[in-house]
């Protein structure tokens, strides 16, 4: 069986890949913010009024759910044949589809990120027939939440439901455009919540906590809406489990409450700030917790290090604390824990509820915030100081100190000139051995690089944008 993400008619059958560049808030008038219509009542409890026909409710919501058309460039170089003297390869366009869902009045559209990953062009189709240029306000690959939006007035927008009342259970429809066929409604029942170990976004360090549902989703229903009884909108379709590439019956769907805090972010500063706590943890099993002097069945994380100067070393946290609740909340994971912090405000303070050495107790951390890619020295130039171990594997002379480039990324702007497995030994002259340092030397503008990259050295000149 194969996981596969839900994605645009062409190829998205892989996880997610890279982020799109966006300028930071110092450089970025902000957006105002989307007047959300949001009804947070739960759907309802007991029995109800049998009905025929939900003709009512879905007829309102098919008119916020858009098809969102894509364009992407694929530059590839030319080649001559030799044989038959014709050329092949160049620059060539790939056509996507997905789904998504009008959130505010102006304009405003939430879809998944590898709907829009990587487009070059962007086209909504409106219920109405109009077609409209869309541009990308922002995306998270971590969550594959994408905002995008169009220059319109007095849109349908569906209203956000609260995804936490959300209960198994529940009767939910799919709303978006399989496989183009046109506008399509599907329906089934919320089957499971939290979904969180599924592997979806492994390939991008992301964050899961999917609602699952038995709703038909296919390709092109990415980014569409996943919505209540009473129509409002609770999810946005994003993945389904299937060996054939086809809806069996198990579909997931990003919960709104963490699309909408996504998109506040987005359309504020461009990017996602994320809370950091700073500690290794592992899920408590029953047999970890016996050994600990817990209950079989208690639920919950242990800490099993702690990062030196983090937010839990300062707030006094220890190595194999039970952490048992965050602000009230039951914790029963470690991808749970992950969630929860990485979704917090950096500088909020939560409370852990934890046991430490038999006895129950409550601190108060203040977050710090999460660095995405601490070992990042330019865009897509990952490096570290070179080690032992490097050195006796690249068999680089013990004279040679500096940063070793470890990895550099496809769409680096770096990669024509900078290389994996070459050294940074200066940066204007000055020896580098630190990140930090290099960091601070290497603001914008042009510099010089001293660079050691198989047995030779010499001076690469950079321009940093």
């Amino acid at each position: 069986m194969r996981i596969r993400l839900r994605s645009s008619i062409f190829a998205f059958y892989v996880t997610l890949s890279a982020l799109v560049s966006f300028s930071s808030a110092e450089e970025k008038k902000p957006l105002p913010q989307p007047d959300l219509k949001i009804d947070s009542s739960p759907l309802g409890a007991g029995a109800e009024i049998r009905v025929s026909s939900y003709a009512d409710v879905v007829e309102p919501a098919q008119k916020a759910v858009v098809s969102v058309y894509s364009k992407r460039i694929i530059r590839e170089r030319a080649r001559l044949d030799p044989f038959t003297g014709r050329l092949s390869g160049g620059d060539r366009e790939e056509d996507g589809l997905g789904s998504g869902v009008i959130v505010s009045a102006d304009g405003y559209i939430l879809t998944n990120n590898h709907v829009v990953e990587g487009a070059d062009e962007l086209k909504v189709s409106l219920s109405d027939d109009r077609e409209l240029t869309a541009k990308v306000i922002g995306a998270d690959p971590k969550t594959d939440i994408a905002v995008i939006k169009i220059d319109a007035k007095d849109l349908p927008a569906l209203t956000l439901a609260d995804s936490d009342k959300t209960r198994v259970g529940d009767l939910v429809f799919a709303l978006g455009n399989p496989l183009g066929v046109g506008q399509t409604v599907t329906m089934g029942i919320v089957s499971a919540k939290g979904r969180s170990q599924l592997g979806l976004l492994d390939q991008v360090g992301g964050y899961e906590n999917f609602i699952q549902t038995d709703a038909a989703i296919n390709m092109g229903n990415s980014g569409g809406a996943l919505i209540d009884a009473k129509g409002r909108l609770v999810g946005l379709n994003s993945a389904i489990i299937s060996p054939s590439k086809g809806n069996i019956g198990i579909g997931f769907a990003i919960p709104v409450n963490l699309a909408a805090s996504i998109m506040h972010s987005l359309v504020e500063t461009g990017t996602v700030a994320r809370g950091f706590l700073g500690v290794s943890t592992d899920t408590i099993t029953p047999d970890v917790a016996d050994q600990i002097g817990l209950p079989k069945d208690t639920k919950g994380v242990l800490l099993s290090d702690i990062a030196p100067d983090s937010p839990a070393d300062k707030a006094g946290l220890k190595r194999n604390d039970a952490v048992l609740a965050i602000d009230g909340k039951p914790v029963a994971s470690r991808e749970e824990l992950r969630f929860i912090i990485a979704q917090s405000i950096p500088g909020s303070k939560v409370t852990l509820s934890l046991v430490r050495n038999g006895k129950a107790l409550t601190i108060a951390v203040a977050l710090g915030k999460l660095v995405e890619n601490p070992n990042e020295l330019l865009g897509g130039i990952q490096v570290e100081p070179l080690g032992d171990e490097a050195r006796r594997r690249l068999d680089i002379d013990a004279r040679i100190t500096g940063l070793l480039i470890t990895t550099v990324a496809e769409d680096s702007p770096y990669r024509d000139r900078l290389v994996a497995d070459a050294v940074i030994v200066e940066i204007d002259r000055q020896p580098v051995t630190e990140l930090k340092v290099a960091k601070t030397l290497l603001q914008s503008g042009r510099h010089l690089l001293l660079v050691y990259y198989r047995n030779q050295i010499r001076y690469l000149p950079i321009t940093v944008k």
